[in-house]
Parts: structure tokens; sequence; C-alpha cells
């Protein structure tokens, strides 16, 4: 349950469940009819009905961290600057995302995404 309605509580609210992986807590911060976008592209998902998939198989990867870099707020738009650490195919590695939240009555209405540059982080090497 969110305590403060601001949008500024609302999105750390989203960010703090998305680490804890704690999906009924970071569904609670969206509005049941939310949309997530690809920033000016198609639709993600529509409802937590699709969030829900969407969100639980981010959050089997073991290493996946979001850190927030910068978030500016303006009204009841926040736009936050992650660096995401994920589980990629080819490697554990991260990629940077600008999340642009919509914030209204205590709710995320929409968030729409861009992904910025994804980076492979160096194996460790094998001792000789």
């Amino acid at each position: 349950m969110i305590h403060d309605p601001s949008p500024l509580a609302v999105v750390q609210a989203q960010l703090d469940a998305y680490n804890a992986r704690d999906i009924e807590a970071l569904l609670a911060t969206y509005a049941a009819d939310a949309q997530q976008h690809v920033l000016h592209g198609e639709r993600l998902a529509h409802g937590h009905a699709e969030m829900r998939p969407r969100f639980l198989a981010r959050f089997a990867e073991p290493d996946l961290h979001a850190r927030l870099v910068s978030r500016t707020v303006m009204g009841g738009v926040v736009v936050d600057l992650e660096l995401i650490t994920r589980n990629f195919p080819e490697g554990l590695g991260t990629l940077e995302m600008l999340c642009v939240y919509e914030v209204a009555q205590g709710r995320i209405q929409r968030a729409s995404f861009a992904q910025g540059e994804k980076r492979l982080l160096a194996a460790p090497s094998a001792p000789p």
C-alpha cells in the first residue's frame, strides 16, 4: 500500500518493489488498466493481467537489479534514467533504460520505455 500518493513516491515504490521482486507491491503501483509502451511506439502490456507475466519473467533473472541514475519530476510525470543489471542469454550485463511514468490518482497510468546501450560485463578470467 502506498501511503504517499505523490508521483515521486509512487514511482519510488515501483522501483523498490521491482528490486525486491515483489509482484503484488509492484502491480499495486499501477492502475488496473495501466499501459506500458515502447517510448513513442508499440504497446507492451495493458492491465495487470498482461504486466504480471512480463515482470515475473524478469524476476526469474538471478542478478536483476535497477539502479536509479537520475530522476526528473514535473507534475504527474516522472522520468527515470536507470541502469538495469540483467542476465542476458550471452551473459551478465547492463542495459540503460529511460522510463517515463505518467501518474494520476496515486497510480501509474502509463509507462513508456526507451532502451539504451546494452553492455556485457567481462567474465572473470580463468586462473593461470
